[in-house]
């Protein structure tokens, strides 16, 4: 079995925001800490190897983990992070998560590790309705496959978890790990969500 200590993982903190109206998604507060430190509080006690992929305000991420850049230009999407973590990993199997999402479960790694197979490429988070592509677990095997559809132009997530041998875990007994904070409102909003 895939043991936590054997993957290491990404928070992904790359995008432009622009739904946040162009702010940095993961140093916005919410209840006075930055969102990235909600998420970091979450993974710290289940990882020791975290990393964070950002395009802007570096120093300010490394206060909470080392810090790694996309290395294709014009914020392309959550998939150059995920190339960029999967570059920069000394694991064979990396994780992915959101920055934005402060309800991440106390066992995520743990489920992740748990259904994890050697036959298996990616894995990927699902609520009991819908897959959530962005919590994932991906192997180092998919970097070619993965570089070689970012440079053919392709951005969808879903597409390229078709062209790989992909598996679901189950979260539909906790689907609030998915709650992610897009938008003002959804800041605004968050108390009550969660109550």
């Amino acid at each position: 079995m895939l043991l936590p200590t054997q993957t290491s993982w990404v928070i992904l903190a790359g995008g432009q925001a622009s739904r946040m109206g162009g702010q940095d998604k993961g140093l916005i507060e919410l209840n006075g800490q930055p969102l990235i430190q909600h998420v970091m509080n979450k993974l710290k006690p289940q990882s020791t190897n975290l990393t964070i992929n950002a395009n802007r305000n570096h120093a300010q991420y490394r206060q909470f983990a080392p810090v790694i850049s996309d290395t294709m230009a014009d914020y392309p999407g959550p998939l150059a992070g995920i190339q960029a973590g999967l570059t920069h990993a000394q694991t064979d199997w990396v994780g992915f998560v959101p920055c934005d999402c402060p309800l991440i479960n106390d066992d995520l790694v743990a489920r992740f590790c748990h259904a994890a197979q050697d036959s298996h490429d990616i894995l990927v988070a699902h609520d009991g309705h819908f897959a959530q592509p962005v919590f994932t677990l991906i192997h180092q095997r998919v970097l070619p496959t993965l570089t070689a559809f970012l440079e053919r132009g392709e951005r969808k997530i879903t597409r390229l978890y078709q062209e790989c041998h992909t598996d679901y875990v189950d979260f539909s007994d906790s689907p609030n790990c998915f709650l992610n904070l897009n938008t003002p409102q959804d800041l605004a909003q968050f108390g009550t969500l969660t109550s």
